[in-house]
């Protein structure tokens, strides 16, 4: 093509394009020859020639063209307003879409997105309960001690409250404790108090801690009705409910402190002594304890529904804020199932009168840290 000819056909200096070389700043006004390939003009001067293949479009700003060449530098790019070149350009390079974020490439990011999105949901429901029931078992003896004594201090010092030991209260404890223990098929190394605290509550820790608080133990009317809530509680110790929730919820800090055993670290010290005390057993974990406690109460030939009967006249007919109710299933369920599974008294009371009250008044004095 003649030089004179083709200065003709083009647009003027600072016409239908702005190049930008990649190697400096400038902003360089062009124009385009549409040939074999796309020829960048500066003049006569030919600054470039883009094979249309390679050519690819990047992002940009509505009413511009902005484009790319696989084998320019990084940051070559060529900008085009007019209308009519664009579509030019566009019509003459079959691959300008291909590995961009244009309607392909957009669909694909919300495809990967979406996936991702699937990917943790089903982590979160599937994954993490599946891990942690696996992981439970294989949990040793000794490290959930450890975090058990982690968890007990810092319970005391959240709660500001004080072991009760009343001579007379503490002896009553006891009895009530070993009976169910032992109805239990539970060893002797559970341990069990009951906190100076109003707050009408009852949980268990991981490595064998039941603790009762002396807020629930105001609302109780009889030893079978405070009977049925330990043995939930250890209910919970027996199928190791805690360590598989603090293995669901724990989160990285605390699955890093299992696979080191370091549970003093401060990611599980304050997820240990924050999340235990609000744990909230799942609908299973909860039924599963149930079960439990009325087959310890058919044991010991003393009725079921007790518990069910403290546990609504604690929370009222929605069950919530206690930790021996959750917020699932229902206070009232519960009384229900325990209604149908209560049997006439067989066996003797689990304390005597005497021994009732002096439970009922083991914080009265004498207690301590």
């Amino acid at each position: 093509m003649d030089s004179d000819a083709s200065d003709v056909a083009r647009p003027p200096a600072g016409g239908p394009a702005t190049y930008f070389d990649g190697a400096s700043n400038r902003r360089r006004a062009v124009t385009l020859d549409f040939t074999d390939r796309l020829e960048i003009r500066d003049g006569a001067q030919v600054l470039a020639a883009w094979a249309y293949p390679d050519v690819r479009r990047a992002d940009s700003p509505s009413g511009m063209l902005r484009v790319g060449f696989l084998t320019a530098a990084a940051l070559a790019r060529l900008e085009i307003r007019d209308a009519a070149a664009a579509a030019d350009l566009v019509s003459r390079c079959a691959s300008i879409d291909d590995n961009t974020p244009g309607r392909r490439g957009v669909a694909t990011i919300i495809g990967w997105s979406l996936a991702a999105a699937v990917s943790i949901v089903v982590v979160v429901l599937f994954g993490v309960p599946l891990a942690a029931e696996r992981l439970t078992p294989l949990v040793p003896d000794s490290f959930e001690r450890r975090l058990g004594d982690v968890a007990d201090s810092q319970v005391k010092a959240l709660f500001g409250a004080k072991v009760c030991d009343h001579a007379a209260g503490q002896r009553a404890f006891t009895r009530l404790v070993t009976a169910i223990r032992q109805a239990a098929d539970l060893d002797t190394s559970v341990q069990s108090g009951v906190l100076s605290t109003p707050v009408p509550n009852a949980f268990a820790l991981p490595g064998g801690r039941v603790y009762l608080f002396n807020g629930l133990l105001a609302k109780a009317e009889n030893a079978d009705e405070i009977a049925g809530v330990l043995a939930h509680e250890l209910g919970h110790l027996k199928h190791r409910d805690n360590m598989r929730g603090l293995i669901h919820n724990g989160g990285t800090s605390f699955l890093i402190g299992l696979l080191f055993g370091d549970v003093t670290g401060s990611g599980a010290l304050i997820f240990a002594s924050r999340t235990l005390v609000t744990n909230s057993y799942t609908r299973e974990a909860e039924q599963a304890a149930d079960t439990f406690s009325i087959d310890v109460m058919h044991k010991l030939g003393r009725p079921t529904k007790s518990m069910g009967e403290l546990l609504i006249r604690v929370t009222g007919k929605e069950g919530k804020g206690l930790s021996i109710i959750s917020n699932h299933p229902l206070s009232e369920d519960r009384l229900a199932r325990m209604t149908r599974e209560d049997r006439p008294a067989s066996g003797p009371p689990l304390l005597t009168p005497e021994e009732w009250r002096s439970l009922k008044a083991i914080c009265a004095s004498g207690s301590k840290i």
